[in-house]
């Protein structure tokens, strides 16, 4: 600009164009450092989120935590690089910085509840104590597990119930996997009168295991006397199993076991008690 068609007043233009022009080289340079952050962050981002996601693919996250995790992170991160461009145009982001954290203090404090059941099932989803399918107790629920969600785990009962119980509660509690190992024992107890022959229920209790093929052989079958009761001699009988036969071979093994009994002579004493009557003299 030409100063001399500038007005007079008073005023040294010359040093008033060329601070004029220092702070818009200036802003200038602010702005284009600004933008490389943003381009800049938002690419390392995506690269961060893609491993991220490539990482819990191959650990076989479920879907549901996988798209929440990742858009979180994604968020979380964006923010960062969103105030340090802010702050690369030269505003203070301080106050900036402080108001976001009383935000998320404010949120945190109102869902403290969910985010400890957000917790509990990343934490189930990870460490994967039970699976989909998977026959378990926890939290005072007995049941197969439908669906594991984000902040909820579904169990469905023997009866055909449906319970819905939060992540936090079944983490806090102790869990018990029935469907585990691929292996179970059946513990059965079995009692029989003093009077029996022990040598011939063993050999007996043997050949119902035996004829089972759904009994395995290794582990081999504990049959021991465990006990003298008050009514009954008390054999613990212990076969090993597949996992998916458990309830049907201790039924039928319970129920084979009292027919044979029956056939064999042998018995299943009631419990009973023995009173002795004295008579006093006049």
């Amino acid at each position: 600009m030409d100063q001399a068609n500038l007005p007079d007043l008073g005023l040294d233009w010359t040093e008033i164009l060329g601070l004029l022009q220092t702070t818009g080289v200036e802003f200038g340079i602010n702005l284009v450092t600004a933008l490389v952050i943003f381009v800049v962050g938002r690419s390392i981002i995506g690269i961060l989120v893609r491993g991220l996601k490539a990482l819990m693919q191959k650990q076989e996250v479920d879907k549901t935590l996988e798209t929440f995790v990742t858009n979180l992170v994604r968020m979380v991160l964006l923010v960062f690089v969103i105030i340090a461009a802010i702050g690369a145009l030269g505003v203070q982001t301080t106050s900036l910085i402080a108001v976001l954290g009383a935000a998320g203090l404010a949120v945190g404090l109102a869902l403290q509840g969910s985010l400890s059941n957000f917790a509990a099932g990343v934490l189930i989803v990870l460490f994967r104590p039970y699976r989909v399918g998977d026959y378990v107790e926890a939290a005072g629920i007995g049941g197969t597990v439908e669906g594991v969600q984000i902040l909820t785990t579904t169990f469905k009962t023997p009866d055909n119930k449906t319970i819905i119980v939060p992540n936090s509660q079944v983490m806090n509690s102790v869990i018990i996997n029935y469907s585990a190992n691929e292996t179970r024992r059946v513990d059965m107890v079995v009692g029989v009168s003093y009077g029996d022959d022990l040598d011939k229920v063993r050999s007996t209790i043997q050949d119902l295991i035996a004829a089972d093929d759904r009994i395995l052989g290794e582990p081999a079958c504990t049959i021991a006397v465990s006990e003298l009761g008050d009514s009954s001699v008390n054999f613990v009988v212990r076969p090993w199993v597949n996992t998916s036969d458990y309830w049907a071979v201790k039924f039928d093994l319970t129920e084979a076991i009292k027919k044979r009994f029956d056939k064999q002579g042998i018995s299943i004493p009631f419990p009973q008690r023995d009173v002795h009557l004295y008579k006093e003299s006049a």
